[in-house]
């Protein structure tokens, strides 16, 4: 793993081929990673952790914005190792845990390509198993998270996966959005492979029009730095992926 990228003071990006990670740094030399990628990434997160001057046990919290592979995919080796609480949105728990499967992605021609190519790039590159794992906490819209250096607010923003959350900063200004948006091409659009297309437009729109938004920590492209509430007011998300 490279030198963890600064997104502000208290916040770093891990970019990943598939699935970005992002560690904050918690009050008393704690950390919390958002999402985890692939299998398999356990050892280069733990690698970053340890370029911060963390140890494993550092690790206090794994939020998972969704329950996706590529987002879930390390929590439990990550968890098994640090000892850290799992947090995830209350109605994906049953996807992470293993209770239930996945459910069927709605996708439009450009996603089943795209769909498509993933799953190919996953078989060659022979990833782990994905292991499931146990929910400490299940979130719910209006919920905080302890233990941060600031108010965490959850919001469901379902779409992408049932129980979709995101994670809003106030006072820093930042937003998690998990994979309802990324960013591409220079501007923002909706992630892609949704559920249901229409309630992921709906939650991405909602999330655009958040007050407080300067920069957007996006699971896929290049986190928006500064700026976000004019990027987000630009993009077009009832067009994107037709």
């Amino acid at each position: 793993m490279d030198t963890p990228i600064p997104v502000t003071e208290t916040i770093w990006h891990l970019p990943f081929p598939v699935g970005h990670v992002y560690l904050v740094a918690l009050p008393g030399d704690g950390y919390a990673a958002v999402d985890t990628s692939v299998p398999g990434s356990a050892p280069a997160i733990l690698d970053a952790l340890a370029r911060l001057g963390g140890r494993p046990g550092d690790l206090r919290q794994i939020v998972l914005t969704h329950s996706h592979i590529d987002h879930m995919g390390s929590a439990a080796d990550l968890a098994a190792v640090t000892g850290a609480t799992v947090l995830a949105g209350a109605d994906d728990v049953p996807y992470i845990s293993g209770a239930a499967p996945e459910p069927t992605p709605q996708l439009t021609a450009a996603e089943q390509a795209l769909y498509e190519q993933v799953s190919a790039g996953f078989a060659e590159a022979g990833l782990p198993p994905l292991r499931h794992l146990d929910v400490d906490v299940a979130l719910h819209e209006g919920d905080t998270i302890d233990g941060w250096s600031e108010p965490v607010r959850v919001l469901h923003v379902p779409g992408h996966t049932p129980g979709s959350i995101a994670l809003h900063l106030p006072a820093s200004r930042v937003l998690f959005p998990g994979d309802l948006i990324a960013t591409g091409e220079g501007r923002a659009i909706l992630g892609p492979i949704n559920i249901d297309r229409a309630t992921a437009v709906a939650s991405f729109r909602r999330l655009a029009a958040l007050d407080g938004v300067d920069t957007v920590c996006v699971p896929h492209g290049d986190p928006v730095r500064t700026g976000a509430r004019e990027v987000l007011a630009a993009a077009t998300p009832e067009r994107d992926w037709l």
